[in-house]
Order: C-alpha cells, then sequence, then structure tokens
C-alpha cells in the first residue's frame, strides 16, 4: 500500500509569531505492516501517529507530510521501502518497523543515508546496543528492558523457582534472557526452560506437562499475537492457574487481543511499558482522544505511534528541520506521556521508562487492566553501544 497524506496543521501563523526557524515542511514516511499478520499492531501505530500530530503538531508550525509503505513484516521488503523513501522520495525522517527482523535489515541503509528513524515498535536489543547508530532512536521498548525487571519483582513477592517458556526466536530468547538474569541475580532459580517451535506450536499441552511436574512455584513466558492468545487458553483450559500462577511479558495480555482470550486470562499477571488504565491526565486524555477517534482502547503498540510523533514534534519545535538537525535533536527529546516521563538515554540512543506490573481482572464493560506495581525507570546496560 503507498498513500500520501498530507496533515496541514492549524494555527500556523501563532506559532511562527512566537517560535523562531520553524520548519515549513517535513516529510515523513512511514515504515509499517499494512498487511499480513501484524497488520492489526500496524494500524495501531498509524493511528497513534496520526492522532500525535493532530494533538500536538500545530506548536511546530510545519507541514508534515506523511507517505506510507507497507513492510509486509519481510526483511527484503523493508529494506527495498526504505530505499524508495531515502533514494525516491527523499524524505527527511523515517518512522515505524514492527519486526526487529526488518529493523535489522534496514539499519545499515539508515545508518549510511544518515536519515534518521524512530523505532515504533521492534524490540531487538542490538538496534541501541552492538548495532546502535546515532540515526536510531527507539520510542517503544528493548526485549530486555520490558522483561528485566519482572525478575527481581516476583522474587521480591516470595517466588523462588520459576519455570519458562517463549517462541525460538531471537526476541523469545532475549525477553526471556533478561528476565532469568534478574531473577537468579535477586536469588531465585530458573527450574526449567523451553522454547517452542515459532508460529508453529498449536498445542502446548506437552510443555505445560513438564512445567507441571518442575517444582516450579510459578511459570513465566513471553508470547504474543495468536500464539498468546493459544497460550492463555490452554493453559487455563489445563486448570494450572490456582497452583502455579502465570506470570509473564506483557505482550501476553495485551489490550489489544485480550478480549479474545476472554476469561482464561483472568489472573494472568504481566509487565510492560504500557497500559490503557495508567492513571495520569496525560493518559487519560490519550485514551479518551485514541478511543473517540478510532472506536477501540488503545493498545502499547498506539501509544508507540502516539510517542513517536511526539518526539518528531519535540525535536522540530526546537527548529531541526532537516536529516542531520532532526537526528541530533531526536536523541535530546524528552517529555511526559501516556507511559509518563520519557527521555533518551544519551548513550544507546534507547527509551528510558517506567514498567507497569498488572493483572487482567473482570471490568463492567470487559477485561482491563490492575495495575499492581509502578517499577522504576528502566535504562538498558550500553551493551557494546558506540554511538558514532
Amino acid at each position: 500500500m503507498k498513500t500520501t497524506l498530507k496533515t496541514a496543521l492549524a494555527g500556523l501563523a501563532t506559532c511562527l509569531a512566537f517560535t523562531p526557524a520553524l520548519a515549513e515542511d517535513i516529510k515523513v514516511g512511514l515504515l509499517l505492516p499494512y498487511s499480513g499478520v501484524y497488520a492489526s499492531l500496524g494500524q495501531d501505530i498509524d493511528d497513534g501517529f496520526a492522532l500525535a500530530l493532530e494533538t500536538y503538531g500545530a506548536e511546530t508550525g510545519a507541514t508534515f507530510d506523511l507517505i506510507r509503505e507497507d513492510t509486509e513484516v519481510s526483511p527484503p521488503v523493508g529494506l527495498a521501502k526504505t530505499r524508495k523513501l531515502v533514494l525516491q522520495d527523499k524524505v527527511d525522517v523515517m518512522a515505524g518497523i514492527v519486526s526487529s527482523g526488518v529493523l535489522g535489515a534496514v539499519r545499515d541503509m539508515v545508518h549510511g543515508s544518515k536519515v534518521p528513524l524512530i523505532v515504533a515498535n521492534a524490540g531487538n536489543d542490538e538496534a541501541t546496543g552492538e548495532s546502535c547508530s546515532p540515526y536510531v532512536v527507539r520510542l517503544s521498548f528493548s526485549n530486555g528492558q520490558v522483561n528485566r525487571p519482572m525478575g527481581q519483582w516476583m522474587f521480591d513477592q516470595g517466588i523462588t523457582k520459576v519455570y519458562t517458556l517463549a517462541p525460538d526466536y531471537a526476541a523469545g530468547h532475549q525477553m526471556i534472557d533478561a528476565f532469568a538474569e534478574a531473577f537468579t541475580a535477586a536469588g531465585g532459580e530458573i527450574v526449567g526452560q523451553e522454547y517452542t517451535p515459532f508460529r508453529k506450536t498449536q498445542d502446548f499441552g506437552p510443555y505445560l506437562t513438564k512445567a507441571q511436574a518442575s517444582g516450579a512455584e510459578a511459570v513465566f513466558v513471553f508470547y504474543a499475537g495468536g500464539e498468546a492468545i493459544s497460550f492463555v487458553k490452554q493453559y487455563d483450559s489445563f486448570g494450572l492457574k490456582t497452583d502455579l500462577p502465570l506470570y509473564g511479558s506483557g505482550f501476553l495480555t495485551s489490550s489489544l487481543y485480550v478480549n479474545a482470550q476472554g476469561p482464561a486470562a483472568e489472573g494472568v499477571i504481566t509487565a510492560l511499558h504500557y497500559v490503557p488504565t495508567i492513571d495520569s491526565v496525560e493518559n487519560k486524555d490519550f485514551v479518551a482522544a485514541f478511543t473517540e477517534k478510532t472506536g477501540r482502547i488503545p493498545s502499547e503498540y498506539a501509544v508507540h505511534g502516539y510517542d513517536s510523533a511526539r518526539a518528531l514534534i519535540e525535536a522540530t519545535k526546537t527548529g531541526a528541520s532537516d536529516r542531520e538537525t532532526i537526528a541530533a535533536a531526536l536523541g535530546k527529546v524528552s517529555f511526559t506521556g501516556p507511559r509518563g516521563p520519557l527521555s533518551i538515554d544519551p548513550a544507546t540512543n534507547n527509551l528510558i521508562q517506567l514498567i507497569y506490573v498488572y493483572e487482567t481482572v473482570a471490568g463492567e464493560t470487559g477485561l482491563t487492566q490492575k495495575v499492581l506495581a509502578t517499577l522504576p525507570a528502566q535504562q538498558d546496560p550500553v551493551n557494546g553501544c558506540v554511538l558514532k
């Protein structure tokens, strides 16, 4: 899908009167999956991005020209679309990328062309670690960042033995490794660990049987999308939740698809950088505006898009208007959004943000999220990053 949308922002004359050196026109390439298995994620990010432009864009006095390209969750396609945006469309900045595989494929093109990229989802640790770039800024999360704090938190709740499960691909390993390292450092023990074939596992029964026999006091997992729906339902059908409670990365019970899990998700405790029930003015305003515009509750993917556009707006408010100046300004942005206070780590270009532990519970109109704890702002280790 290729579409171009020009967002002419109100209040241009007023903003220009008070803010010098504002950009007149900024071309933005949106690289998202608009088709295929992650299309719903891409749409949430796109809708969040557009909402932030409508909400805050007038503060810049700029006109944002959006050029959308479908990555199809394919690294070769994503690279081809990136080349088009850079060489043919001559965009000033790009945003998006859901798949870590696509991000890995486009990294060198981004770095070599010096066109800034705002990562609005992909969480591979190396993108803001050993493969970091001054032209890649992440406004979503890293795989380690959202799982590491749960290791200490679960141990502090008196849990000493855990069994882990995740799909057998890079993100699954990174998320479980981060949790396991923190949990064992706190004094806990990983009594068993399995990785299930990615997108091929339909029957989790054999793995749940092993977990039940392991002597674990709890199970910690990472699953997302369709796999998360299937896993949570099967875990519940096995009757394990009472004696072997289920914990995990917050993608397990994302608001994007938790209703598809139904009552099976009740009582599951997970951690993530965003839930729509965060009690703050900024989040309540965001949830109300997003719901009014789209007819659905925002997910973490929606807030990724929203905060990515907000970061671009904050950068352009400094007068940044071309590739170099936007890249430099993006690495210095900070603001308080729906997630809470956000800032960019100058050592890695990764986001520093709070992590929320929450339980999925039944609400008046369906499943909702009960925040149990707000964990301190998480800053990733440098992990070999040298920004140059």
